[in-house]
């Protein structure tokens, strides 16, 4: 991947998933009304999520922590599948105002997010970066 494109792909990220944790936080009745039926203390998780989002978004800026903020943000995503499939079960119950194509398009969407998250979990960063790898004896 050029360079440039590396660095664009970062910020954008870092951006997209910084001002969605704070999305989270200052909206959280937004999010609480997809929150599927089977998780306890749902204002607790759109917090938690919320801070999750932005930690990650944070330390995807910071070289040392990109790599396990890409993890972590891998791991989220993995988690939004759920919220995602609840959703899309209770499309015309529940999610009737949401057209049923944007319901589906989440799923493969999260995919997406997270082939460009593991893009920054599986680039080294940080110190042994910038270190060649050791000649081979003999």
């Amino acid at each position: 991947m050029p360079p440039r494109w590396y660095k664009t792909g970062l910020y954008t990220q870092a951006l997209l998933y910084t001002a969605a944790g704070f999305n989270h936080l200052w909206h959280p009745r937004t999010y609480l009304a997809i929150m599927p039926d089977h998780y306890t203390h749902p204002a607790f998780w759109v917090a938690a999520t919320g801070v999750a989002e932005i930690a990650g978004g944070l330390g995807l800026l910071v070289p040392q922590t990109r790599r396990a903020a890409a993890i972590g943000i891998i791991v989220m995503l993995l988690g939004y599948f759920d919220v995602h499939w609840f959703m899309l079960q209770h499309a015309a119950d529940r999610f009737a105002g949401m057209p049923h194509w944007a319901l589906l398009a989440r799923l493969p969407l999260q995919f997406v997010l997270i082939a460009w998250a593991w893009v920054y979990a599986r680039r080294p960063t940080g110190a042994g970066a910038a270190r060649p790898a050791a000649p081979r004896p003999g």
